[in-house]
């Protein structure tokens, strides 16, 4: 029999940097385990650039990618998440919608690098080290043996995972 593909929608305000690489990132990395979404609150409407470029360069697939609402989520028709993640703390503090089937949510929060100013050099280097820190966390996601763990030992992994080099805060589990 197939294994199971799991839903999983990775949250930030603006969508445009954190949530997009994670999105892509978890998309081939997951390879066919996993089905990544990425939305936010208030969506900055288009990826950041230098979020597609650190993607092109490290060879993850940017088709597709854009910046959206999380309320695309929360409607009839949208695919039933397994998992949600807040990658910043922002969306982490903001009441979230109902997420239909009771999902693992947790907080990986990591600083934003659309936020960092100064060089080229300085604002690509933000953007390498929230992916690296994002990569980190993921690998350890796709490496829990998810199929045999119950739902409060798998929701104790996930938040432990959000605690790894580079987490912002211990906050409280909020999506």
């Amino acid at each position: 029999m197939p294994e199971r593909v799991y839903n999983v929608l990775f949250l930030c305000t603006g969508n445009s940097a954190r949530s997009i690489l994670a999105e892509a990132m978890l998309n081939k990395d997951g390879q066919g385990r996993f089905r990544a979404f990425s939305a936010g609150s208030q969506p900055k409407g288009e990826p950041h650039p230098l979020a597609l470029q650190t993607l092109r360069e490290s060879d993850y697939p940017t088709d597709g990618l854009r910046s959206k609402s999380w309320d695309e989520f929360a409607g009839p028709n949208a695919p039933v998440m397994d998992f949600v993640f807040t990658v910043c703390d922002n969306a982490a503090g903001e009441a979230c919608p109902y997420w239909p089937g009771q999902p693992v949510t947790a907080h990986w929060g990591i600083e934003d690098p659309a936020a960092v100013e100064g060089s080229e050099i300085a604002r690509k280097r933000a953007f390498v080290t929230a992916q690296r820190y994002l990569k980190n966390r993921i690998a350890a996601f796709v490496a829990l043996p998810i199929g045999s763990l119950d739902q409060v030992a798998l929701s104790s992994k996930v938040r432990e995972i959000g605690q790894q080099e580079g987490a912002t805060s211990p906050r409280p589990e909020v999506a």
